[in-house]
């Protein structure tokens, strides 16, 4: 079993010490906003906060989340009022929105250490964060316009 918090609730879960944090996620505790992306931490699809940082949960193992603590998009807000969420949706940055969840995690990390962010803070922080529409542009202004708020 391995005990840890997600979103607020303490979880014990059993599965492989070296289950991708993804699968249990997805499949054992249903939170399906974490997206696969490509399985190997280069795309950023399934960004999750673990302790407030930004981690690649298709490649971090279950075992580094023993006692710790765990934030998916469900958990980023109940209602979708985090500021990140709200500047998305003025700015209409998704388009197909595949990978907006992984986006919006790193994002929302980003301003929690930095508030008040340049384009090169941003371009560094999201630098891992992967979209096949091209968004960059919309992203960059949702992450100004959310360190407004």
């Amino acid at each position: 079993m391995t005990a840890f918090t997600i979103n607020g609730r303490a979880v014990e879960v059993t599965a492989e010490t070296d289950t991708p944090l993804l699968w249990v996620i997805r499949e054992q505790l249903k939170l399906t906003g974490t997206r696969f992306g490509c399985g190997v931490a280069q795309c950023g699809a399934c960004t999750v906060h673990l302790d407030g940082e930004p981690v690649r949960s298709c490649s971090f193992p279950l075992s580094g989340v023993e006692g710790r603590s765990v934030t998916t998009i469900e958990g980023l807000s109940e209602d979708g009022s985090h500021p990140v969420q709200c500047a998305w949706a003025e700015l209409d940055v998704p388009q197909c929105g595949y990978c907006q969840s992984g986006q919006i995690m790193s994002a929302a990390a980003l301003l929690a250490r930095n508030p008040n962010p340049s384009d090169e803070d941003i371009n560094a922080a999201m630098h891992g964060n992967l979209c096949r529409c091209g968004t960059y542009v919309r992203i960059r202004a949702a992450i100004h316009r959310a360190s407004e708020n």
